[in-house]
């Protein structure tokens, strides 16, 4: 399964450069992040990458659902199987919610350099002080 996996993920990610004519999907930045294939061949969800506002994701997510019977054709005629599965577009928001990690990240990391130079400097002053 990981193979057709594979290769769908290829097919699909060139359709999304140059296939998929709908304006929805153009707008935001849609990259494939990976694909799962029932055991059957039955169905395949391929999660996607949206880049962009919830609006332009909601947007983008619609016109990939509306070009789902597209891309099964096109995944069936380039890849020659007995079987093409349903196509299913699902977001996924794991970039976003890393993207939402690293940014809590810098905040503490920038907070923690603010309260030891406010520390320092307090530090600095109290040693002026006691000079005098």
């Amino acid at each position: 399964m990981e193979r057709v996996a594979s290769l769908i993920r290829r097919e699909v990610s060139e359709l999304l450069v140059a296939g998929i004519k709908d304006e929805r999907v153009a707008q935001g930045m849609v990259s494939v992040t990976r694909v799962e294939v029932a055991g059957d061949l039955q169905h395949c969800k391929i999660h996607v990458s949206v880049y962009g506002s919830d609006a332009e994701r909601q947007q983008a997510m619609a016109g990939l659902q509306s070009a789902a019977a597209y891309v099964k054709g096109e995944l069936s005629r380039r890849l020659k199987m007995r079987r093409t599965p349903e196509v299913m577009f699902r977001l996924d928001r794991g970039l976003e919610q890393g993207t939402s990690v690293l940014g809590l990240l810098n905040r503490l990391e920038e907070e923690r350099r603010a309260r030891a130079d406010q520390g320092g400097a307090s530090q600095d002053g109290a040693d002026a002080a006691s000079l005098d």
